[in-house]
């Protein structure tokens, strides 16, 4: 009789020796090529795909226009003070030549003591800054303490880094927690620094020469506001994508201060006298309201109704 051990070895010869056949067809008849090949072309599991970038650039080359994005243009800036942290940020937002929002906000909620100031991409900004910001609530609900600077630091530039500069945010990040104040920059491919002052966006040139010129260690609440407001000014009066209003936060360990509209720098002074005239239209000769239902009015008469 055959022991089992044997069965076994008469079953693994067999199926090795198919298994060396199969392959020598697959050689002789050319397919491992075409095996090789479409396996290659499978899609990568998770990570980023470019297949859209690639279709883009196919559809651009046969003429088609692609859509502008709606970009902030900015003036975007944080300084360090004696007590916290100061952010500011213009409010004029650009659909390429055209001024597409006057008054909007560039300094977002990030936690009750951190902030985000963003420039780039309005859409992508404002989903960013948001997926952190309720990533730290629930951290906040699981640990119950407070949020740290270095976790939101941490959580945006991995997600920038992991999209490799296609999210177009570049972001300021201020707050002050249980280790002091910091602030940090973020560009978009992820790379980050720690500064005691920073500026970003089309007009940071501008901003940061006035902080290069006026900025030292141990400033007063007053002085920091007026610097900053002082440096986002430059860049509205220096830059075209920069312009309208400008936002200050002050953050200290007590809590947050947010000065919508605390300055406005070019507001609008000329108004025409002569007011504005427009084209007749068509006389209103008479007007006459027509009911579409008449009204039936119902009396209650109790019990006579059901006799």
């Amino acid at each position: 009789e055959n022991s089992p051990s044997f069965l076994f070895l008469l079953q693994a010869l067999s199926f090795f020796s198919s298994s060396v056949f199969r392959f020598q067809q697959i050689v002789e008849t050319g397919q491992f090529g075409k095996m090789s090949q479409s396996a290659i072309d499978v899609p990568p599991k998770g990570g980023f795909s470019f297949d859209l970038c690639k279709r883009n650039d196919m559809l651009i080359q046969k003429g088609l226009k692609a859509p502008s994005f709606l970009k902030t243009g900015t003036t975007i800036v944080g300084l360090i003070f004696k007590d916290g942290v100061i952010l500011g940020a213009d409010t004029r937002a650009t659909e390429g030549p055209i001024v597409a929002d006057k008054n909007c906000e560039k300094i977002h909620y990030m936690a009750p003591n951190i902030y985000c100031c963003g420039a780039g991409t309005a859409a992508d900004t404002e989903a960013v800054t948001d997926m952190v910001s309720s990533q730290l609530r629930l951290h906040r609900y699981q640990t119950g303490r407070d949020s740290r600077v270095i976790t939101a630091l941490t959580l945006l530039k991995k997600h920038l880094f992991s999209y490799q500069g296609h999210v177009s945010a570049a972001l300021v990040l201020g707050g002050v927690d249980i280790t002091g104040p910091h602030l940090h920059t973020i560009y978009p491919h992820g790379s980050t620094d720690t500064l005691p002052f920073a500026t970003m966006g089309s007009g940071s040139l501008a901003a940061m020469s006035v902080f290069e010129a006026k900025y030292k260690e141990g400033l007063t609440r007053e002085e920091g506001v007026k610097l900053v407001a002082e440096a986002i000014c430059s860049g509205i009066f220096n830059d075209l994508g920069s312009g309208s209003n400008v936002d200050i936060c002050v953050i200290t360990k007590e809590g947050k201060e947010y000065l919508r509209n605390y300055m406005e720098p070019n507001p609008r002074t000329y108004v025409s006298s002569k007011g504005y005239s427009f084209t007749k239209k068509t006389e209103v000769l008479l007007t006459k309201i027509t009911p579409l239902m008449e009204r039936v009015q119902i009396t209650e008469v109790g019990e006579d109704m059901e006799e």
